[in-house]
């Protein structure tokens, strides 16, 4: 067969290599559209499976034709010009494209543990213990796969090769240096596997951290983002929840016992506030009705403190109880009993003016007054 003039002779020896990649390309969608009909049939009534699939679409359509390429380059005669290069960034690409595959795989996973335990259920504390193993561990997992793929690449160069081995030769003061400057990282990622498995915080957990009240709102390979009640986020980062104590008022429930303080006057009757407290927590849609007390914790010189314990499901309806509460007894001793409201008791003592007479006490005329007169 003769080729036209206009064709290179370089071009012309590509041409039979040229021709079986494409064939491999035609063979690579061919086995893609079949085997992606194929196992979503499969996986129709698999959540978790069908999940993982879609995520790993988009690397595994790129990852057959370079899978079907590489063999072709590598049976061509190697006398093309610019066959080594074209090895090596298909190379290159292969690699790239597994570490995505790798990557969109831990990704899928993640995801459909997450689906298949959602948090919006009343009773979520097993979910949101998932949520957050799913989710710590698929960022540390995802970081380790985009390590390997990314020190692949740099060890398929001869010169970085080279540049990794004379360091490794004079790693004495290096290996010092990179250790402290690593330092942050490593100890981030030991602070992400440990809340992943011994999990002191989960997503959705309440907590009180430098002394803000927040919601763990997003766990993240280096920081927890905490959504405090007033729609600010405090960034934390993740050695600070390994190497600091803080509160977590969801650890094991999510139950809380919500507190009350009210002062009132000595004279004050306790048994019509029990009936208020009463009253009002089974007027509140908050109260999860286990119990509600009122005790006396404290008595003080002016006025005795009342305590009053209340039980909610959640910290958010602790804390609309709690507020429901305390303006419902305010409301009501002010109109049952504003008389024992905390007064101040002083006592006054009036010492009498000098020169003004004192009853019982005589007191002898100034000098040149007149004499009283008698009596009778």
């Amino acid at each position: 067969m003769t080729l036209p003039p206009w064709i290179p002779p370089a071009l012309a020896d590509w041409l039979p290599t040229l021709g079986a990649a494409v064939i491999a390309l035609a063979l690579a969608e061919l086995v893609f559209r079949v085997g992606e009909r194929l196992l979503r049939r499969a996986v129709r009534h698999a959540p978790f499976a069908g999940t993982v699939l879609t995520a790993v679409r988009g690397p595994a359509r790129a990852l057959l034709p370079l899978l079907l390429l590489n063999p072709v380059w590598q049976e061509a005669p190697p006398t093309l010009a610019g066959l080594s290069g074209v090895q090596r960034v298909t190379g290159l690409l292969l690699i790239a494209v597994l570490t995505w595959l790798l990557a969109r795989a831990v990704q899928g996973s993640a995801r459909a543990v997450i689906e298949a335990h959602p948090v919006t259920v009343a009773d979520n504390l097993e979910a949101r213990r998932i949520h957050t193993q799913a989710r710590v561990l698929s960022r540390v997992v995802l970081g380790l796969v985009v390590l390997v793929g990314v020190s692949l690449m740099l060890m398929s160069f001869p010169a970085v090769r080279q540049v990794g081995t004379s360091l490794l030769a004079s790693a004495g003061v290096v290996g010092i240096v990179a250790g402290f400057a690593a330092r942050p990282v490593l100890g981030n990622l030991i602070a992400g596997l440990q809340i992943g498995l011994s999990q002191p915080i989960r997503i959705d957990d309440v907590v009180i951290v430098e002394n803000e009240w927040g919601v763990i709102e997003e766990i993240t390979g280096t920081y927890v983002v905490v959504r405090i009640w007033d729609q600010r986020r405090l960034v934390v980062p993740l050695q600070y929840w390994i190497e600091k104590p803080f509160q977590n008022w969801t650890r094991r429930t999510s139950e809380l016992i919500g507190t009350v303080f009210l002062w009132v006057d000595y004279r004050m009757p306790l048994a019509p506030l029990r009936e208020a407290l009463q009253r009002a927590v089974e007027a509140s849609p908050h109260w999860d009705k286990r119990f509600a007390l009122l005790q006396v914790t404290e008595a003080g010189s002016d006025a005795m403190q009342l305590r009053c314990l209340v039980t909610a499901a959640s910290a958010s309806a602790a804390w609309d109880l709690r507020c429901h509460v305390r303006e419902t007894l305010i409301d009501f001793v002010q109109r049952e009993y504003p008389q024992y409201l905390p007064r101040l008791r002083a006592e006054t003592t009036l010492e009498p003016a000098p020169g003004t007479p004192v009853e019982g006490l005589a007191t002898a005329p100034a000098a040149g007054a007149a004499p009283a007169p008698a009596a009778g």
